[in-house]
């Protein structure tokens, strides 16, 4: 009862668990619940028995031998369920007596171990009477006359070494015996401190249980909290989103469209470059062929010297001469075509801004967050009211709720327990002290057998004198054969009672350890009490039927001990949502709902974003009407791919100054040298300008041409693309809007979600884990009932026991021994005969 009153303060918690709910995938954030908070209990339900732990593994052994059979689950299950005596002839029933035979069979083994027992019991008295009565008789050893044998020495050793073994075993047994004894009254002194562990515990679980509630109700704050925070950052989120989704169409084209805006002012530059380069050209062709014609002139006048008519210089002369043709221009550029209406038309479109056009888009698209937030304000609003309902109603819930009540009475019921535990256990203390007490007697009277048997052995050894003749045995010797004849004699009164405590303890702590301790160890126990109508011929599950009065409910003894033991939550180990409905408590998903129709409910209008206006539109037609590709490319690419010159000014310097030096010394070859520095400085300062403006004409052309190609689709191409994105913002940013709004939907609902499976997983496996409640059935049955009381009471009338049958051989060696160590009444001489008794 305190267990379910118990787990209705984890109910209301478990109201977030509603009915199997699909979580989005991919899930939102991760959210930190943190942990819930949680005592550690103090109890360990494990016993160390310590040294005498070796005593119970060999009882455990010597019960295998007694008992090897497994446990009889299907026996004790048709057992259970049989209803003898009912009628008549019900012990007749064939199928009862396969039953009785069965159980006969398993039993065997105690049922012959018992027998024995009883058989001990009964003859050891009665031999004991017939002993005494023969003795009386001067018989059985009763006559005080030894004959004299060769062999008496060495009878006399080995009856001696026997009794002095069997007196050995007989106080191991006793020592073993007074040891169980000792250790069950230590457990069980000691057990009131293992049983306040529990209680604590119990105490612990119950006080620590609303907090944990509260902590889980108080986590609902981290949702709201991560929702409020999404919803006050819905541009970003939101907003964020829908951009990055037309940002596809849109961003593409505005790219475009500054990119045509970079070529317009590429081609301006281009088309000055061209302008100014072929100027530059055409006035430097013009002053180079006039220099080189001058050059080409005196050049031809010094090879017309008489010096050139001389045989040595004659044939260079005239190779000279005949290349004065090559200082010519090669490249002409006067007839090449201007560019300056082309140059006009684009400075025209340049004076409207395209770049600033474009720029203003992007701010336009760029503004779609602060968009989102503007529109979507009154909404939102309404969201946030209805998340603070939320958190209003949980809140409003708990208080409704008899949380104290149902602690302090669950407190007063343990507290009345622990009190009538507490009152109850120095009874339990004195009864264990008797129990004690006649465990003490017991092993004393064994002791006190013993103790003659010693007494007897010491005496008789010590006293025995070898030369004295069976009448003349000294004091000592006669006395340590008394002390033999009166172990016997309390062996004899002694026996029987010891051997009935031992069959009765044997058969009853066997039992119990075969039984319940082995079965519980591996839980085969829980197996048997879990079987169908078998505690109550009208109840399928037992258990369920105890406590949600629904039998038909799969909870089983061995499940719900295994969860505790694992430290679970009670409310999945005794699968409370049987016997409560979560959602009657609170319908978190009544709430969601609410959100998601709030959110579902979102209008965003985005047709105020305009990318490119009609100006920046027809900017660009008038960029592709410009006329740049109407300029003849070829024209200009064929003189461009000419050299300066017909040959290189350079070479044709060095060559010169080379055939001077194979003239004579003289005027001529000064001359001509002369020419050749000439030739290099026209090279240096004339060539290399035109060279560079020819290479700048290059790059400004080829630039001119790239840009011209197909300039009308280009431009057609990037306004269209600018159409449809401004199209797609206009006409179908809804659908957009809508995918997006959507996934924040989930977003924020995964909140939730979170919450709730985090909520559900809490409450199964750390709310109230029922740690305690494995314990105190483990303290009960294991430590307490199998490992202190069974173990113990085991081990005590194994030593017993085995005490008990080693009377036997110690009766028969001390009566055989006494005969060497008594006097005498008479003796004869040396017989060989055997002795007779």
């Amino acid at each position: 009862m305190a267990v379910e009153l118990c787990l209705l303060l984890l109910l209301f918690c478990g109201s977030t668990i509603s009915e199997v709910q699909p979580i989005y995938k991919p899930p939102p954030g991760t959210l930190d619940f943190g942990f819930v908070p949680a005592k550690t209990y103090d109890t360990g339900a494990y016993h160390e028995p310590g040294p005498i732990g070796i005593l119970f593994k060999v009882v455990h052994a010597f019960l295998y031998l007694v008992q090897p059979n497994p446990f009889p689950q299907d026996l004790i299950r048709k057992l259970a369920q049989q209803k003898f005596g009912n009628t008549q002839g019900d012990y007749q029933k064939p199928e009862n007596v396969v039953l009785t035979l069965q159980a006969i069979y398993y039993e065997i083994g105690f049922i012959v171990s018992a027998a024995l027992g009883l058989l001990f019991i009964l003859l050891l008295p009665l031999v004991g009477l017939c002993f005494c009565m023969c003795r009386c008789c001067d018989n059985c050893g009763g006559e005080m006359h030894q004959r004299q044998k060769k062999n008496a020495d060495c009878q006399r050793s080995c009856f001696a070494t026997f009794l002095f073994v069997a007196s050995l075993i007989i106080s191991v047994g006793v020592l073993c015996a007074y040891a169980a004894n000792q250790h069950l009254t230590s457990q069980v002194r000691g057990a009131k401190k293992l049983v306040n562990s529990n209680f604590k515990d119990l105490k612990v679980f119950l006080n620590d249980t609303p907090a944990q509630i509260d902590y889980l109700v108080s986590q609902y704050n981290t949702t709201k909290d991560k929702a409020l925070s999404d919803l006050n950052n819905v541009g970003p989120l939101l907003g964020s989103r829908v951009q990055e989704q037309l940002g596809k169409e849109v961003r593409p084209a505005l790219d475009a469209a500054l990119t045509m805006a970079g070529a317009i002012r590429e081609t301006k530059e281009a088309l000055e470059n061209v302008s100014v380069s072929v100027e530059v050209l055409q006035e430097g062709t013009e002053r180079l062929h006039g220099n080189l014609t001058d050059v080409k002139m005196h050049l031809s006048n010094t090879l017309n010297d008489s010096a050139c008519a001389a045989a040595q210089a004659a044939s260079t002369c005239n190779i000279i001469r005949n290349s004065l043709h090559q200082l010519n221009i090669n490249a002409n550029f006067s007839g090449l075509p201007g560019v300056s209406s082309q140059l006009a038309k684009v400075n025209d479109v340049l004076k409207i801004d395209l770049s600033s056009l474009v720029q203003k888009g992007y701010a336009a698209f760029n503004d779609t967050p602060d968009l989102v937030v503007n529109q979507t304000k009154n909404i939102l609003s309404d969201i946030k009211n209805v998340l603070e309902s939320i958190g209003s109603n949980i809140s409003n819930f708990t208080k409704t709720l008899p949380v104290q009540k149902i602690i302090a009475d669950l407190t007063v019921y343990l507290t009345q327990s622990e009190a009538y535990v507490q009152d109850y256990f120095p009874v339990v203390e004195q009864y264990d002290f008797y129990r004690w007490l006649g465990c003490l007697i017991l092993c004393c009277m064994v002791v006190l057998i013993v103790i003659f048997y010693y007494l007897g052995l010491l005496c008789g050894t010590c006293g025995y004198d070898k030369h004295a003749s069976p009448t003349t045995r000294g004091c000592i010797s006669n006395t340590g054969g008394n002390f033999l004849m009166a172990g016997v004699g309390f062996s004899f009164l002694f026996s029987w009672v010891l051997m009935i405590v031992v069959v009765l303890t044997f058969v009853t702590g066997g039992n119990i350890e075969k039984l319940v301790c082995e079965p519980f160890e591996d839980k085969t126990l829980f197996k048997v009490l879990d079987t169908p109508y078998l505690l109550n011929q009208h109840w399928k599950n037992y258990l369920s039927g105890i406590l949600f009065k629904n039998p038909n409910i799969n909870l089983t003894f061995e499940k719900v001990y295994s969860d505790c033991k694992e430290n679970k939550g009670i409310y999945t180990s005794l699968h409370l949502d049987h016997l409560f409905n979560i959602n009657e408590f609170l319908n978190i998903s009544m709430y969601t709902e609410d959100v998601t129709l709030r959110i579902e409910h979102i209008q965003i209008n985005l047709s105020k974003i305009i990318l490119l206006d009609e100006i920046g539109k027809e900017n660009l037609l008038n960029f592709s009407s410009s006329g740049i590709e109407g300029i003849n490319f070829g024209a200009y690419l064929t003189e461009i791919n000419k050299s300066v010159t017909k040959v290189d000014l350079l070479s044709f310097a060095n060559d010169l100054e080379a055939r001077a030096d194979q003239l004579p010394k003289g005027a001529l070859e000064n001359a001509l040298k002369g020419h050749a520095n000439s030739i290099r400085m026209i090279h240096s300062q004339q060539v290399v300008p035109l060279e560079q403006a020819m290479s700048t004409l290059n790059q400004s052309i080829r630039l001119l041409k790239r840009t011209s190609s197909e300039l009308m689709v280009k431009v057609k191409n990037v306004i269209s693309a600018v159409n449809a994105a401004q199209l797609l913002i206009n006409n179908n940013a809804s659908l957009v809007i809508v995918q997006e709004t959507k996934k924040y939907m989930d977003t924020i609902v995964g909140y939730f979600e979170q919450y709730i499976e985090w909520v559900k997983e809490s409450i199964a496996m750390e709310v109230a884990a029922c740690k305690p409640i494995a314990n105190v059935i483990d303290t009960a049955v294991d430590i307490f009932l199998c490992s202190y009381v069974t173990d113990s009471v085991n081990t005590f009338w194994f030593g017993l026991g085995g005490s008990s049958i080693f009377l036997i051989p110690a009766i028969i060696f001390a009566v055989k021994l006494s005969k060497y160590y008594r006097r005498m009444d008479t003796e004869d001489v040396y017989d060989d005969s055997v002795e007779q008794w």
